[in-house]
């Protein structure tokens, strides 16, 4: 019996990885009756991570009233797999940039605190494992709301609480860790991190973060001299230097706060941690065919997208892959010297984007029914 791997992520604003993974699956049974078709929706570590990961992992997902950005109470939510005592955490869920309309838009004042009120609820489960993905994320506080949630305080030189927001930090001369919650010590996170960026400098969380979440090239001055308060007062008061770590500046300096405040901390491309989760390796041994794509493939996929994990797991069993995709853009050839056995564009014709999320569907079946065909006369 033949066997394809279908591990695709989701073709963001219209199917979801799940979604895709049946109608691949569909297409190929109807042209090989017989073949063993095995489904790993996957994700990167941000958005559909939780849902991935739930759907691999038979787990549950929790809904939790948590404060946004702005303060405002908001319905987030994780996933809890009990038998291995594993949440998964979106910090978008919570603290994301999607939860704010374009007007509000603020990084001097928007906070992270509904990121810890969801590690809370986790840690209170028992949790022992976190996976938390750092994508999407409104803020630029260095994570420092997340960490008010667990527990912290940080003062100015009178001792009074810092304001909410990264500007806040331009005040900060004090860290009271006395009351970090007791069970951070017994869990081990898992940082899903596609960025290298340190926290402070031209290539830090504000400059290259900041103006997408709404800094005015001042803001962007004033933020990166909060965190660079920052990093100085985390080096003076509990002793480790975090200025120019790698991934420090994730999440608008949320990486810095794992690595300052945490004891059993591991960074890693997203990807890298959910095909570890899912036992991308086991499935692949033994396929005859593993087929992966995204909303849109380009040559920025080769920089660790949900694809390129299923390739690195396939050439490992020498596993043809072929990517089907929502549409191919820039230098998208470049994946065919990259692992990639064939990549496919679903589009039909030319069109406006709102007309093809229409028929996405039916594209990506028909593209399928085509790849099946050929993989049918190949065997």
């Amino acid at each position: 019996m033949k066997k394809v791997v279908i591990a695709p992520d989701s073709f963001k604003e219209s199917l979801s990885a799940f979604e895709i993974s049946e109608v691949i699956a569909k297409a190929f049974r109807n042209i090989y009756p017989d073949i063993e078709t095995v489904c790993l929706p996957l994700a990167d570590g941000g958005e559909g991570t939780v849902e991935a990961l739930l759907y691999n992992l038979e787990g549950e997902k929790i809904e939790v009233s948590v404060k946004d950005p702005l303060s405002r109470l908001h319905k987030g939510f994780y996933g809890w797999v009990s038998s291995k005592k594993l949440a998964i955490i979106e910090m978008a869920q919570a603290s994301g940039l999607p939860l704010l309309k374009p007007e509000e838009r603020n990084p001097r004042i928007t906070d992270s605190y509904g990121t810890g009120q969801l590690i809370i609820d986790a840690l209170d489960k028992g949790a022992e494992n976190i996976i938390l993905g750092l994508g999407g994320s409104a803020t630029n506080d260095g994570g420092i709301g997340m960490m008010r949630a667990l527990g912290v305080r940080f003062l100015d030189q009178q001792g009074h609480e810092l304001g909410k927001g990264g500007q806040a930090l331009k005040s900060l001369d004090m860290i009271d860790l006395s009351a970090l919650h007791p069970q951070i010590e017994k869990v081990h996170f898992h940082i899903a991190c596609d960025v290298n960026n340190p926290l402070c400098g031209e290539d830090g969380a504000s400059a290259v973060f900041g103006p997408q979440k709404g800094a005015t090239p001042s803001d962007v001055q004033l933020l990166d001299e909060a965190l660079q308060n920052y990093a100085e007062v985390i080096k003076r008061k509990v002793g480790r230097d975090i200025h120019r770590l790698p991934g420090a500046g994730a999440a608008g300096g949320m990486g810095a706060a794992f690595y300052a405040f945490f004891s059993h901390v591991e960074f890693e491309p997203g990807i890298d941690i959910i095909c570890r989760t899912v036992n991308m390796d086991q499935h692949m041994k033994g396929a005859d065919l593993a087929i992966t794509g995204e909303g849109r493939m380009d040559f920025q996929t080769l920089s660790g997208k949900t694809p390129m994990g299923v390739v690195r797991s396939a050439m490992r069993y020498n596993v043809p892959v072929i990517a089907i995709n929502g549409s191919l853009g820039k230098d998208y050839g470049k994946l065919l010297e990259n692992g990639f056995t064939a990549v496919f564009d679903t589009t039909t014709s030319p069109m406006e984007l709102h007309e093809a999320l229409k028929i996405t569907e039916e594209n990506l079946y028909q593209t399928a029914l085509s790849v099946a065909k050929i993989f049918e006369r190949r065997c």
